[in-house]
Formats: structure tokens, C-alpha cells, sequence
């Protein structure tokens, strides 16, 4: 059974996080809130209202799903990269029943699953601090883009950890791919800020589709289906190309 197998490495993994959750997550709520204190309250009583909202309050959901997404791709690049060329625990699971694809998968919802943990634990602090709330039922309307959202980056830390072989050239890959994409997509800026003939190709950005959808759908309670289907559509081409990649790779 192929979740037999993908389960098993799963649990592994989810054992490793639990000797280090502490610093974990010390570590990932760190970074969110300094960027929260640092413009959501430092900048506040110079930019006033964003499309209605308080801008300490217009940044907090993207934060959230920034941390998400964020330690998704982290725990699957890094993960996939230390076990292949480190550890060499890759080489240990194939020579086992256990599949390629059952390797991919389970690397694939453990990245996902410290993507949530970590989200959560990010937006537990933001609503302890700010005034950021929400209704409850607006929770399951954010969770529909950021679980595909989560899954989507996770799967492309698989494919960034799958081809490259270099540790510095994962990090570069970072700073001046994910990350820029992150921060083009309305994290802290509306998206009318942009030049009129810009802002399609904006939104045409899978990123763009999770940071405005996951807002509104958190703060307002709206689901934009294009939103959505753009999200959910990444995760699942994202998914499907780090399996033939990865199979691609363990077969050379």
C-alpha cells in the first residue's frame, strides 16, 4: 500500500520535529513578528487606512500566510536536500519495499504539515498582540487556499531540493525567486499600487491568487473562485511535476 510507506516516513519526520518544537517554533514566530512590529505598528500612523482597513490589520493575514507557505518550502527543500546528499536517508528508504512516489509524497505532507504548525502558531501570536480578529466560519473560507497554497510550495521545495545539488544554490533560488514573488503579490502593499498595465500580469501570479484570496477570505468572508481554482490548479501541477522530477533524479 502506498500509504503504508508514506506514513511511515511521515511519522519519522514528524518525530524529529517534536524533539525541536520549542526552538521551532521560537525560531519561525520570530521573523513575522519583527516584520509586524516594524511596519504594522512603526508605519501605521503614516500610511492610515489600506482599502478601508487599518494597515497593522491589512498586513496580519499575509503574515500568517507568509509563515505557512514559508516553512513549507523550507522543511521540503532543506529536508529533501540534507537526507539525498548528507545523510543519504533516500538511498536507505529505496533499498526497502518502500517506493519512489511513497518518498516524494511523505516528504511532500511534511512540509506541509510544519507549513500549518507553523502558521498557526504565527496567527495565535498576532491575535494575542493586535486587535486582529475574525469571525470563526471566516477560518474555513481561509483554509481553502491555505492548505493547496501550503501543499503548492511545499511541492516545489521537493523540485528545488530534487535538482539542485548545491546548498548555496537552494538559498539564491530563495532569495531572488520565492521570496520576491512573496512580497510582489500584495503582502504589504495594495495590489492598485501597481501600474494599471501591470496589475494583470500581477494577478496572473500563483502567489498574487493566494495572498489577495486568502485575505479577503479571512477578512471579509468572500471566496473568489478564480482565486481559488488558480491556487488549488498550482498545487496540483506543482505535485505532479516534483513526482516525475524526483523519479527522474533517483533513477540516474
Amino acid at each position: 500500500m502506498i500509504l503504508r510507506g508514506t506514513l511511515a516516513i511521515w511519522q519519522r519526520d514528524m518525530l524529529i520535529l517534536r524533539r525541536s518544537i520549542f526552538s521551532e517554533l521560537l525560531a519561525v514566530v520570530a521573523y513575522p513578528l519583527t516584520m509586524y512590529l516594524a511596519f504594522g505598528i512603526g508605519m501605521q500612523s503614516y500610511i492610515g487606512l489600506v482599502d478601508g482597513t487599518p494597515y497593522g490589520l491589512f498586513i496580519a493575514p499575509g503574515l500568517i500566510t507568509m509563515t505557512a507557505v514559508n516553512a513549507a518550502y523550507n522543511e521540503s527543500v532543506w529536508s529533501l536536500w540534507f537526507h539525498r546528499r548528507v545523510q543519504f536517508t533516500i538511498e536507505s528508504y529505496r533499498v526497502t519495499p518502500i517506493s519512489v512516489s511513497e518518498i516524494v509524497i511523505a516528504k511532500i505532507c511534511t512540509g506541509f504539515t510544519h507549513g500549518i504548525i507553523k502558521g498557526v502558531a504565527v496567527g495565535v501570536v498576532i491575535f494575542a498582540i493586535t486587535p486582529f480578529r475574525f469571525p470563526l466560519e471566516h477560518l474555513f473560507y481561509y483554509l481553502l487556499f491555505l492548505i493547496p497554497a501550503s501543499a503548492f510550495f511545499s511541492c516545489a521545495g521537493i523540485i528545488s531540493g530534487t535538482v539542485m545539488d548545491k546548498p548555496e544554490t537552494i538559498g539564491k533560488v530563495e532569495a531572488v525567486l520565492v521570496m520576491p514573488l512573496i512580497f510582489m503579490s500584495g503582502l504589504f502593499f495594495p495590489l492598485s499600487s501597481y501600474p494599471t498595465d501591470v496589475i494583470p500580469w500581477v494577478k496572473l501570479l500563483p502567489t498574487t491568487a493566494l495572498f489577495e484570496g486568502a485575505r479577503r477570505a479571512l477578512v471579509a468572508g468572500e471566496v473568489q473562485s478564480v482565486y481559488l481554482l488558480q491556487v488549488v490548479l498550482s498545487a496540483l501541477f506543482t505535485f505532479i511535476a516534483a513526482v516525475v522530477i524526483f523519479r527522474r533524479k533517483m533513477s540516474e
